[in-house]
This record gives structure tokens, sequence and C-alpha cells, in this order.
């Protein structure tokens, strides 16, 4: 009980001089801080991307694409592979008896985001970027069955009209209802803006199949197939069928499953940009904590001297040093999460994913992100607290009392 004492004295001493080194606290505070933003920002984003992607599809859609295929860019699947997979056991059929098999095209188109508008207006100046234009036919819409339509309507079959995610709408100009979208050497009408769940479908414009083949002149060939499963232990039947049949030869996944695999890569990108630079400025706010825990030491000098001579162990001098650095630390920390709660949490943004085209998403702090950017700041408090902290244990008396 004595050397709890004794911490508990030694750390309350610590404590309350902080604010006689008010400006040199402040600063190491802001360090740590700024370190944990910068973290948090990329973690929020990996976490947003991944929510987005992971919360596409699901258990009972199955996606086939030409074996080998990564990502429905580099697929290739045929209209006789199509009509075979509508045969296929485990296909859910719709009241008519139809089977909810969509086969689709997915083809990069460009857009403009309202942030790169020029202050004039004048879309033909601003820098492009990647789109996903999405081929769909009379069940492609069957067989997403919570799509909601919240302005507009659909497209017409035959026509030159397209659907617009609402999360594209958001971040990207002139896809607004009535609005004409240049795409190669077609006007294409903007009639509808879709909802799907928050999902990456809200990052896609979807034309009618014929239009989009005639544009890009991919008659007859497409880039996955979706069918609905009448139920999850459906795919294995589905996944046999398609493997056997010599003219398939089709990978097939659930809808869930591919996109959880897009999310990870692209998010394990993010999270490697993020660690390294915060590392390297977590070294800077590093460098802060061991300038302020050694002024403070020097400060204490003699109060410290005085708690020896009175029989406090150099232990007490120790921990309570180094908690005065953690305490630091945790503040530095706690505005840093505050800081990236406030101006990141909600902020919608956009980056390329696996298949090269913008997949727009929300920022998400979790309470998980949130933990490893105040792990990293005790650990940065740790770190710049022990070696001071080890000089407040060992400072010899005389040199204490020696200090002016």
């Amino acid at each position: 009980m004595r050397v709890f004492n004794e911490i508990a004295v030694v750390t309350t001493i610590c404590i309350k001089s902080i604010p006689q080194r008010f400006w040199a606290s402040f600063s190491t505070v802001v360090a740590v801080g700024l370190v944990v933003t910068v973290l948090l920002a990329f973690l929020a984003m990996a976490a947003g991307f991944q929510q987005t992607l992971r919360g596409t599809g699901t258990k009972d859609m199955a996606i086939l694409m030409r074996a080998g295929s990564q990502a429905e860019l580099n697929s290739g699947v045929t209209r006789d592979q199509a009509r075979l997979i509508e045969e296929a056991p485990g296909v859910m059929k719709d009241a008519d008896g139809k089977p909810l098999v969509s086969p689709e095209l997915y083809v990069i188109v460009d857009g403009v985001k309202k942030t790169a508008v020029p202050a004039d207006g004048d879309l033909k100046k601003a820098p492009r970027s990647n789109l996903t234009l999405r081929g769909l036919g009379p069940a492609g819409i069957a067989v997403r069955p919570g799509l909601k339509i919240v302005e507009g309507r659909a497209f017409k079959p035959g026509t030159n009209e397209l659907m617009v995610g609402r999360a594209l709408q958001k971040d990207f100009a002139g896809l607004n209802v009535g609005d004409t979208v240049k795409l190669g050497t077609s006007s294409w009408l903007v009639v509808g803006v879709f909802e799907l769940g928050g999902s990456v479908f809200e990052s896609e414009l979807w034309g009618d199949t014929p239009e989009v083949q005639d544009l890009f002149h991919r008659q007859n060939v497409f880039q996955s197939i979706r069918a609905r499963l009448t139920g999850p232990d459906a795919l294995k039947a589905l996944s046999d069928y398609a493997t056997n049949d010599p003219q398939l030869k089709l990978d097939v996944t659930t809808e869930a499953d591919y996109y959880a695999q897009q999310a990870s890569r692209t998010s394990d990108l993010i999270q490697k940009l993020g660690w390294p630079l915060a590392i390297a400025m977590a070294f800077g706010a590093l460098a802060g904590a061991l300038n302020t825990m050694y002024s403070s030491v020097a400060a204490r000098a003699q109060e410290i001297a005085t708690l020896r001579c009175i029989g406090f162990s150099g232990t007490s001098s120790f921990i309570g040093t180094l908690l005065e650095s953690l305490v630091l630390a945790l503040v530095g920390g706690i505005v840093g999460t505050l800081v990236t709660w406030v101006l990141f949490d909600g902020l919608t943004g956009s980056t390329l994913g696996a298949s090269f085209s913008q997949i727009v998403f929300t920022f998400h702090l979790t309470p998980a992100v949130a933990l490893q950017g105040i792990i990293l700041a005790l650990v940065v408090g740790l770190v710049g607290g022990v070696f001071p902290a080890w000089r407040a244990a060992r400072i010899p008396i005389v040199e204490a009392y020696g200090t002016p």
C-alpha cells in the first residue's frame, strides 16, 4: 500500500504542475492530436469504403464471370452462356416462370466531380474521372429487390436514357434528372435517380443493355451474369453446373463475397498509406513529448529530490512521471479523435475501386477505428515518457538542489 500511496502522491504533483508548463504541454497535446487525426482520417476512409462494398449484395444473389477474372471489368461472357444459366439448377423464377437472370455490361465512362468544376461552369475544361456505366436488361432491376427510384423514373428499353445512383449524383456534376450526358459519340438523357441501400451500385450509371452494347461495339458480349438463387444453399448446385459444362467454365460466387473481396483489396491499400504516414508524424510528436517531459523533470527536480529525502522511492518518481506523459498523450488522442469525428465522419468521398472506376462512399469513424488512434497516442506517450521518467527516478539529490 505504501508504494501505491507514493505513486498517487507523485502523480498528483506531476499532473497539478502541468499548468506551469502550459505551452510545452499544449504543444505535445497538439502534436499527438495531429498524428491521431491523420491516422484516423485514413482509417475512417477505409472503414467507410469497406462498409459500402460489404453492404452490397446478398448471399442469395450469385455473380458469374469468366474463369480466372478478378473483377467484372476484365471478365467476358457470351449471350449463349447467359441462356444456359437461365436453365441452371438453383435459379429462382418470377411469378411468370421467367428465370431471374441478368446478363450485364460493365464499361468505363468519364465524369466530372463537383469539386473539379471550373469557376465558369464549363465541364469540358474540367479533369475527368472514371465512372461505371452498367448495361441492364429486363431482369436487371428485378434481381435487385431493394431498388428505390427517388427521382424521375426508370429508363425505357431501346432509348438512350440513364438512371443515376444517388451517391454518384451527389458527388458528380451534370447528373440531375433532365441533364444530358455525353458518352462517346452519343448523348444520353438522365431520367431517374435511384437508391439501393447505400451500396456500390449507387456509384453507377445504368442504361439499356442493347444501347450500351451499340455504343461500345460489344454485341452479344457481357461482363457478368447475376442470378437470384432459390436460397443460399443453391450456390453449390449452380457452381457445379457452371464448372462442369464445357460451354460455360465460369467462376461463381455470391455477390456479397465478391464485393467483400473487392473491399479488402482497396481498404488494405488505404491503410498501408495511412499507417506509415502516421508513424512518420509520430516521430515528430515523440520529439515534442520527450522535450516536454524532460522540461517537466527539470522543473520539478527539487520536489523529486525532497520526496526522495523523506523516503519516497525512485519507482514512484518513475511511474508518476510516466503517467504524466501518458495523460498528455491521452488528451492528445482524445482531441485528435474528436477532430476526426467533427471533420471527417459522414464526409462523402470517392476513390478508385478494383475496376478502376470511382466508388462514392462515406467516411465512417467506428469505435474500433477510434481505439486504434487512442492506442497510437498512448504508445507515443509511453515512449516519450519512459526516458524522462528514468531520469526522474535516478536524479542525484545533490545535483537537484544545485539546479538554479
